[in-house]
Formats: structure tokens, sequence, C-alpha cells
């Protein structure tokens, strides 16, 4: 059988027809493979498909095994929406892990920022975020991470430059985290960009590196200062209560005192009182009774007693007639 001469380059090749035909059969073969295989895709489990016939959108498909139209007729875009995708400021991560490894690089351009008090706060954070709607993600807004990031360094200078810094180092740092994912919220959900925000996480807030040792110089200083305030302030109470407690003290003795000399001088008057009323009523029998409880608590105190009859007249007193006599 008569062959057909092929040219390729500068060269002339003679082939037969059986193998012109065979030829013609493999491409035929390797055709049909590549477009059966082009023709269908997979889509993982936390992706969705957006599909685009000739650069028009169709539809989106979702996890699993689908079918297509070869050869640029769709093109497939993937995009991961179940992803927790994320957007790091003021520093970036080399290497995650256990020990994560970060960027030796300095991102103060992103980081500075001017604050309330017009003070320079190095504030470091990231955002946390999910894409609800693929085809607004992909088709509403051209460079997406860029512009999600402008939204997210311009929200947190917002905040921030509404705020004192000590405010965003400390008392609202909670606070500027949450009012800069809703300012980022808004925003994206005016350019229809089909994103939410998951998180806004403020990582560190600080002094910028320049200045960072004299501040804490300053921290320190205030430390010291406030311990000494407090022990001064201890003392001084210590002491204060202490004296007020004596004052108390004297003041309730001396109010005691007071009080007992009152009772004891207003008894000994209504005693007198009495006496007297009695007295009158009986002179002689209270004189009697007065002049016996007298000489009651005289001779209570008398050693040695003698008792004479007032009627004996004569009688000379001996004394020491029970004692043994003195030697002369």
């Amino acid at each position: 059988m008569a062959g057909k001469r092929v040219k390729i380059g500068d060269n002339e090749f003679e082939v037969s027809s059986s193998r012109t035909f065979l030829l013609i059969v493999v491409t035929l073969l390797i055709v049909v493979g590549v477009t059966v295989a082009m023709s269908f895709y997979t889509v993982d489990a936390n992706e969705n498909g957006v599909i685009l016939r000739f650069g028009k959108y169709l539809k989106t498909t979702y996890p699993g095994l689908h079918l297509k139209f070869p050869w640029g007729i769709d093109k497939l875009y993937r995009v991961r929406v179940e992803y927790q995708w994320k957007e790091e400021f003021g520093f970036r991560t080399a290497r995650p892990g256990v020990k994560t490894v970060y960027a030796k690089s300095q991102y103060t351009d992103e980081s500075w920022m001017l604050t309330g008090d017009l003070n320079i706060a190095d504030v470091q954070w990231v955002v946390q975020y999910k894409i609800k709607d693929p085809v607004k993600y992909l088709f509403n807004v051209r460079e997406q991470s860029g512009t999600i990031r402008a939204i997210a360094e311009a929200a947190m200078r917002f905040v921030v430059g509404d705020r004192s810094f000590q405010e965003v180092l400390q008392s609202d740092r909670r606070k500027v985290a949450l009012l800069a994912q809703d300012y980022m919220q808004q925003t994206l959900d005016e350019y229809d960009m089909g994103i939410r925000i998951e998180l806004v996480q403020l990582i560190t807030v600080q002094p910028p590196d320049p200045v960072f040792d004299s501040y804490n110089e300053v921290n320190r200083a205030k430390q010291e200062q406030e311990t000494a305030i407090n022990e001064a302030s201890k003392t001084y109470n210590k002491e204060i209560f202490r004296v007020e407690g004596e004052a108390k003290r004297v003041v309730q003795e001396a109010r005691g005192y007071a009080i007992d000399r009152t009772n004891r001088a207003t008894g000994d008057a209504d005693l007198f009182t009495a006496v007297f009323e009695e007295y009158l009523k009986a002179k002689e029998v209270t004189r009697q009774r007065l002049y016996l409880e007298t000489m009651g608590t005289v001779m209570r105190n008398v050693e040695e007693k003698i008792l004479v009859d007032k009627e004996v007249k004569s009688l000379v007193p001996l004394l020491n007639l029970n004692r043994k006599a003195v030697t002369q």
C-alpha cells in the first residue's frame, strides 16, 4: 500500500496508510480521554465550586463529584468557605507549630498608631474571617486580601485614635477589638464582599521600641511611688486608729467615772435625806441608832476594849491585870 509523505520541519517521512490510521485513532483516544478528564471535577468538604460558562457566572456546586464542559467552556474556581482565614498585622508567622517562629522583620508601618492623647502605640493584632458567599468574594471586589487588610487597618486606627494609650493598653483592650470588628463588618457589608469577620484580637499593645525602656522605667517609678504611698497610708491608718481608740477609751473611762461619782453622790444625798426624814419622825430613836452604828464602826477598829459599868463611881481602873508585871 502506498504511503503518505509527512513533513516535519525540514525532514520528510513516508508513513503508510495503516500507520496513519493508527495515529489518528490514538490521537482521538487521547483527545477523548483528556476531554473526559476535563469534564469531571471534585469539590472538597470545606470548599464550594463556582462555575463560569464563557466568563459568566453559571452556578455554585458543593462538595462531591461534578460534571462540566471542558476546553475552557466552563471554568472552575474553588473557594474554601469553611476555612478560617487569618490576616496578621504588625508581625508575621514564619512557621506555625508548638513553638511558633515569627518573622524578624519589622512592620511598624502598619502597627504604629497615634492614640487619642497623642502618644504612639505599637499595636499587633489578628483578624480571622470566613467566606460566606463565594460568588461575591470572587467577583464583587478585586484584590480581596489587600482590601480586607486595608479595611482592618483603617478600622483599628479609627478606634485606637479615639482612646488614650492607657485605655488601649489596659482598660478598653477588649472593647477596642469589638469596635474594630463591628466597623470592619459594616464596611465589608457595604462592599458586598461576602465576608464574615469571626474575630479581631489584640496580641500586644506596647510603646514603640525606641521608647520601650523609658516607658518601663516610668512604670517602675510609678509602682514604687504607689508602694511608698500605700506603706505610708498603712502606717498612718494604724497610728490614727490606735490614737483614736486610745482617745475613745479615755473618754469612755472619764464618762464612766463621772457617772459613777454622780450616782454615788446622788445615792449619798438620797441616803442622807432618807435618814433625816426618819430622824424627824423619831429623833431619839434615830439618834440612838446613829450612835450605835457609829460606835460599832469605831469599836470594830479597837484591839483592846475595857467595858465599865456607868453605875460604878469609885472604881480605879487597873490596867494590865492579866499581864505579867514589868520588872523594875
